[in-house]
């Protein structure tokens, strides 16, 4: 953690970019997952077409009226919010789906041999298919509706547009329809009156046998001129009583749920009405809004559903209010008629005794005739005027296009897919790659190394795929063994054969192929090198020098072979080969530890270096009885392999068994790892000709310039392997 803290600490944009170096394959494999996985999981989902067709909705202004100004619509959002509604109700949906088959369509498009039930009919439609949409400020409505096959998205859209027209009209005539069927009963009812009527008078022109008296002739009697007033006035509260009860018996006949859509200043003009409605729409709109952003458990979306739902009971408490209203207004008008007909009957008592009084019978008759004839010719003229006015067009609703079978899907959208996918991938890829960086804990540099394990740098062996794979002459590609060569020699006491074991703290980290071209190098050098590959339980060296595996290190420890049994002499200039055997289930314990030790010193008296080959010092015990047996250790670490902590443990280890622990040899680094790697590795290059050719300097004079450039550094090192 204290690395990683250290990194985030001193982070910039140019180590940013280093880490993009360095993990580019890793973000290039992460991208190409995402985008590939993208493409699949596109070419595999079902393709989606897109119908639309557009109608043109009008807010309707009340009944329409002759020979007035109409005023002109304008844009309310709260009313195309409750169109979005009324066209995904059930209402309009069911019809659809019943008309075009819609149940075993969509279960032929799910493999389902079973048609769907209506209700997950109408809820696949809304959920997957359907789509409204509004432009701000604009009455025009998009239906846009998503199928599996292009004909079937066609029909289902104009199917609904033509759906909620009809249903928008039918809305909108409802009211007068039902206006008109009422008054053409009361016509009826008052021209059987009047026909009754018409029969009592003839009757009481035959029993009076006053056939010659004119039905309109008026007399110029004070009294009879009073009664005629209040037969006037009569005549008239009637008609307002029939209006009266006509409103309250229609109003009343419509359901509570629908009284909101009835609600305008023409309609209900109380204002208290309209301000609780403004109120109820916009709390509505606020909950729709919330539900989209929020889930149903939201305290806010609670609180918004709350007051609506408050908001709501009192509109409907203002609209029952309205209804009593109108009640009483018709119960009043009601009473008026009652009163004004007994004063006229007492009126018409008083006439009684008049000179009159034998055609009072006949012209009380003629006269009642005459009102109910007026009533009749009024009913009937109100009757006319609001059947042409239910012929006016209803122009709030039109249907603009006729959806057509598209030819290409629009989804999935591949662009965007994999448009998607590519930046997701892009974003997922360097995060990954930061945060592999940001909790990596290997060494990271040749700085880093040195400060920790306060050892010198022997040497960095640049990355290669094999590298037993060139065995060319190309010094670029030997160098780095030469460099090496030359620093293990400086760091060991000249004049005397030396014991080295070259181990690292884990496997897999290369020190075999590492140890093996060093080794072939020092026998080039003119130096007698012996190289013992002492890792039995997974032996390389054999197979390296193409060598037999047997006998070996193993048959010598167990006494089977002696030394010149097993060595194997020349496997390349100056290089002599001691395998591992092939002795069954044989381990380097501590029993062979000082048969070991008799090995190395009867090999001193004929080799100037020893070299062994060791399993991983970390959970292998044949390492730790071979270090304790040398002169010298030197610790391979791959690059960006292991944690600190593994390799801090394995030096531990080889401190603690008393072997001196002359440096480390960094290995597979990376041509682009950055930092100080590439003072150690961009100069190799200098020795391989630019041209391709096979022209370099002499083997002496490159040994002779490397051994004086790390003599230098190892001078200047020297501090920090007092420290």
């Amino acid at each position: 953690m204290a690395l990683a803290n250290a990194i985030k600490d001193t982070a910039s944009l140019a180590d940013f970019l280093q880490i993009l170096r360095l993990r580019k394959a890793l973000i290039i494999l992460i991208l190409a997952l995402v985008v590939i996985t993208a493409a699949a999981v596109t070419a595999f989902l079902p393709r989606w077409y897109l119908a639309t067709t557009k109608v043109r909705v009008e807010k309707p202004e009340g009944e329409v009226k002759l020979f007035q100004a109409q005023s002109s619509n304008s844009y309310d959002p709260y009313f195309l919010q409750d169109q979005f509604k009324i066209m995904q109700s059930e209402k309009i949906l069911y019809p659809v789906i019943e008309r075009l088959g819609l149940g075993a369509k969509l279960a032929a498009d799910m493999g389902s041999p079973v048609p769907l039930p209506p209700a997950v009919a109408y809820r696949r439609l809304l959920d997957k298919m359907l789509r409204l949409e509004s432009q701000r400020s604009s009455s025009l409505i998009e239906i846009n509706v998503y199928a599996q096959a292009p004909q079937l998205a066609a029909d289902i859209a104009n199917e609904i547009a033509r759906t909620y027209s009809t249903d928008r009209i039918a809305l909108a005539t409802s009211e007068q329809r039902e206006g008109l069927a009422h008054l053409r009963q009361e016509l009826n009812k008052q021209e059987e009156i009047v026909r009754l009527q018409r029969d009592y008078v003839e009757k009481v022109r035959k029993d009076l046998n006053i056939s010659g008296v004119d039905l309109n002739a008026r007399y110029s009697d004070m009294e009879i001129e009073s009664l005629r007033q209040m037969q006037n006035t009569l005549l008239a509260l009637r008609v307002d009583t029939i209006g009266r009860k006509t409103k309250w018996e229609l109003f009343k006949s419509i359901a509570t749920e629908n009284r909101i859509g009835l609600v305008n200043s023409e309609l209900i003009p109380d204002q208290n009405i309209q301000n609780l409605l403004q109120a109820y729409l916009m709390s509505d709109q606020k909950v729709t809004q919330l539900k989209g952003r929020l889930g149903e458990a939201h305290p806010e979306l609670v609180s918004s559903i709350e007051a609506r739902g408050k908001i709501k009971e009192q509109l409907d408490a203002q609209l029952a209010g309205y209804e009593r209203s109108l009640e009483i207004a018709y119960k009043e008008a009601q009473a008026r008629v009652a009163e004004l007909e007994r004063q006229l009957d007492q009126a018409k008592i008083g006439q009684i005794l008049s000179a009159r009084e034998r055609m009072r019978p006949f012209e009380e008759a003629a006269q009642k005739l005459e009102d109910e004839t007026r009533l009749f010719t009024t009913l009937k003229l109100t009757l006319r005027q609001r059947e042409i006015d239910f012929q006016v067009p209803k122009k709030t609703i039109e249907i603009l296009n006729t959806a057509e079978a598209p030819r290409f899907p629009s989804r999935p959208n591949w662009l965007l897919n994999l448009t998607f996918a590519f930046l997701f991938g892009g974003v997922f890829s360097v995060g990954v790659a930061v945060m592999l960086e940001y909790f990596d804990t290997s060494f990271r540099n040749v700085a880093d190394v040195e400060t920790r394990l306060r050892l010198p740098v022997l040497g960095v062996i640049p990355f290669a795929r094999d590298p037993m794979g060139k065995q060319g002459d190309d010094p670029a590609e030997l160098e780095p063994y030469r460099v090496l060569h030359t620093n293990l020699n400086l760091a060991l006491k000249p004049g005397q054969p030396h014991a080295v074991v070259i181990f690292s703290a884990g496997p897999g980290e290369g020190k075999s192929t590492t140890l093996h071209r060093v080794a072939a190098l020092m026998g080039a050098g003119s130096e007698r090198v012996i190289l013992i590959d002492s890792d039995l339980r997974r032996p390389t060296q054999h197979r390296l020098a193409g060598r037999p595996k047997e006998p070996g290190l193993s048959e010598l420890l167990l006494g089977q072979k002696t030394i010149d049994e097993v060595v194997q002499k020349n496997i390349s200039p100056g290089l002599d080969f001691i395998p591992s055997g092939s002795a069954t289930n044989f381990t380097l314990s501590l029993i062979y530890g000082n048969r070991l030790r008799d090995v190395i010193a009867t090999l001193r008296g004929r080799y100037d270096k020893i070299v062994f080959d060791s399993p991983p010092i970390i959970g292998v015990s044949d390492a730790s009885v071979l270090v304790s047996s040398v002169d010298a250790a030197v610790l391979l670490i791959q690059h960006r392999r292991n944690p600190q902590s593994m390799v801090l443990r394995a030096q531990q280890i080889v401190e603690g068994l008393k072997t001196p622990l002359i440096g480390v040899v960094l290995n597979q680094v990376p041509a682009n790892a950055g930092g100080d790697y590439g003072y150690y590795t961009s100069n190799y290059a200098y020795y391989s000709d630019g041209s391709g050719g096979k022209s370099r300097r002499s083997e002496r004079s490159a040994r002779r310039a490397a051994a004086a450039a790390e003599g230098d550094r190892l001078v200047l090192r020297e501090p920090d392997r007092k420290e």
